[in-house]
């Protein structure tokens, strides 16, 4: 039986409706999951607004009490010291902001999370406070002071080495022959000094880059920046020409010849070779002997056998002072990059100290038979001469820095002893010669 075109259209539309009906049962869950996911995304967006507003409120006010410049005090770290709010406050001297902490914005934050925001920025804060006070304990450039400048020429010219040289120079003064001439002694003494100064400044100012990597020479005022390369050499040049012009026309030109010899052996001969041969030490002798030959040149105004014995002597004694210094220092000097015997060749170190320990008692015994001295020095000196050279045997045969720090520091009161010996027991100009007679 055909069906009527009402009953058709009638269960069309039944059929349109159950299948409208079964979609939306079926996509019902996916569209409240969206919705949910939606005003859940707001809500947790709102709620990360609200609580990066909080922490950037909470971190101002810690930088308020964190960014203070104490006084010379020692700064205490935060979380070990608790300080009310009115003493935060009241040592505020100047305000940095810091950007706002920055969080995921994706999910919400938990309470192991704040927690480990706070805890990091509490020690990020600790350790901005004590900066300050650790780059007081680091290296920095220096700025140059009027007040200071006097000690930074003072270091600059290794003041205390050219007092050394100047009182080796004054005892080979005092002991040449003939009377003692007190002006020719101070213009002597003076001009001895200021060229000292002036091959000192020299030598620093040609070895910057070497000491800045040495410990022992880092805090030198050319490394440190404390003064210019301009300013040092000139410094040297004012020391240089008087120092020259005293000795050639204030004393004699064969002292003044002398001084710039021992000027241009020490800063163009003995600070290259520092880099290049251990020869360098023999060369470094030489210039430490030169000072007591010009005291003797400046009273005699000759080279006679005395100024040689004399300037045999501070040769000698400056192998077992040296090198007993550079054995300590040998990482210092390999770091540097100086040819030195107790880096290259440890073993003729020691050798050549005890050698010259050695020599010290040969020449003691012959300042007598130049009629420098009675021989009542050879016998006075003696027991020095053996201490000493006792101390180069156990640096020879120890070869450890026990050894060469007693037998160094031997060394600095060995040779002032020695000379002041020598004066002790100075021939009298009138016993001079085997065959010397009486003056009337």
């Amino acid at each position: 039986m055909a069906a009527s075109p009402h009953t058709l259209s009638s269960r069309l539309l039944t059929g349109c409706a159950w299948y409208l009906e079964r979609r939306a049962v079926q996509e019902a869950p996916h569209t409240f999951m969206h919705l949910f996911r939606s005003i859940n995304r707001r809500w947790i967006t709102f709620q990360h607004f609200t609580f990066l507003k909080r922490m950037y409120v909470t971190q101002l006010n810690r930088s308020l009490n964190q960014q203070v410049k104490r006084k010379p005090e020692p700064v205490a770290l935060p979380f070990l010291e608790k300080t009310s709010l009115g003493q935060a406050k009241a040592e505020i001297c100047e305000m940095r902001p810091l950007p706002p902490p920055s969080l995921p914005l994706s999910r919400k934050p938990n309470e192991k999370e704040l927690l480990e925001l706070e805890s990091a920025s509490i020690i990020e804060g600790s350790l901005d406070a004590g900066k300050e006070t650790k780059d007081e304990k680091h290296w920095k450039e220096m700025k140059l002071q009027l007040d200071d400048l006097p000690g930074i020429l003072a270091r600059l010219s290794k003041i205390k080495l050219t007092a050394l040289v100047v009182s080796t120079t004054s005892a080979g003064f005092a002991l040449a022959p003939g009377p003692f001439d007190w002006p020719c002694f101070l213009l002597t003494s003076l001009g001895t000094g200021l060229a000292s100064c002036a091959a000192n400044s020299i030598n620093q100012f040609f070895e910057v880059p070497f000491d800045s990597n040495m410990n022992r020479t880092k805090n030198r005022p050319l490394v440190r920046g404390q003064i210019s390369p301009l300013l040092a050499v000139s410094f040297a040049t004012c020391c240089a020409v008087p120092g020259v012009a005293l000795l050639t026309w204030g004393v004699n030109p064969l002292t003044g010849a002398l001084g710039v010899f021992n000027i241009f052996l020490y800063t163009c001969c003995y600070t290259p070779l520092k880099r290049i041969s251990i020869a360098n030490t023999w060369v470094g002798a030489v210039v430490g002997a030169v000072p007591p030959v010009m005291g003797w040149t400046a009273a005699t105004g000759s080279l006679d056998a005395g100024a040689f014995l004399l300037g045999g002597i501070l040769y000698s004694w400056q192998f077992p002072h040296f090198n007993a210094l550079s054995w300590g220092l040998r990482e210092d000097y390999s770091r540097g990059g100086y040819c030195m015997m107790s880096v290259t060749h440890p073993a003729l170190c020691r050798r050549v100290a005890l050698r010259h320990c050695l020599a010290l008692i040969g020449l003691s015994t012959a300042a007598p038979i130049l009629d420098v001295t009675t021989w009542t020095f050879p016998v006075i000196s003696l027991p020095i001469n053996l201490y000493i050279t006792y101390l180069g045997f156990r640096f020879y045969t120890d070869a450890d820095r026990k050894s060469s720090r007693k037998l160094f520091f031997c060394s600095l009161w060995h040779l002032p002893l020695l000379l002041l010996l020598m004066l002790t027991c100075k021939r009298p100009p009138g016993a001079r010669g085997a065959g010397a007679e009486p003056q009337s």
